[in-house]
């Protein structure tokens, strides 16, 4: 087949704060720091983050494998920082797709227990979007990172669930 060994690699977000934004995906969402790309020149800095366990632990040490080893891989989230917005007063942040015009929608993490995920998030001061026993479709949640990006929240059996019922 002509297209043997397509994968989707990463999603990319631009995001205003990188600590902010960090601080979100790695301490709320458990996401884990496995490489940054800083384009001084070019006034940007890329995040790549994964959700699988071990992922540092398999990285080559040499830069040129460790750059090669992170393309071939999958389901990384990329965060992109543009250097200055941060302390732009007058940045209002970038557009999170659920707003008019509506485009991109979200990502999603898959948590073992969403009702647990959900309560951790609440103490956490999480802004949530739907909780998952908000509307029709019980289970599935919906948050809001840094940037007002939304996240799907759900585990994979309550999504069974929501699915078999709704189809």
């Amino acid at each position: 087949m002509t297209t043997s060994g397509f994968k989707l690699n990463h999603s990319m977000l631009r995001v205003k704060n990188p600590k902010t934004s960090l601080d979100f995906y790695q301490n709320i969402l458990g996401a884990t720091l496995i490489e940054t790309f800083e384009f001084q020149a070019m006034g940007f800095t890329l995040y790549f983050l994964g959700f699988e366990a071990g992922l540092v632990d398999q990285m080559p040490s040499d830069r040129a494998e460790r750059i090669q080893w992170l393309a071939n891989q999958s389901g990384l989230l990329e965060l992109t920082h543009n250097h200055g917005t941060e302390f732009d007063d007058s940045f209002d942040g970038y557009h999170n797709g659920n707003t008019e015009p509506k485009g991109f929608g979200h990502i999603c993490v898959s948590v073992p227990d969403v009702h647990a995920a959900c309560d951790r998030f609440e103490a956490m001061g999480v802004e949530f979007v739907k909780r998952p026993n908000d509307g029709s479709m019980k289970g599935i949640a919906f948050i809001k990172d840094p940037d007002g990006y939304w996240i799907e929240i759900f585990s994979p059996v309550d999504l069974t669930n929501v699915i078999l019922e709704h189809t």
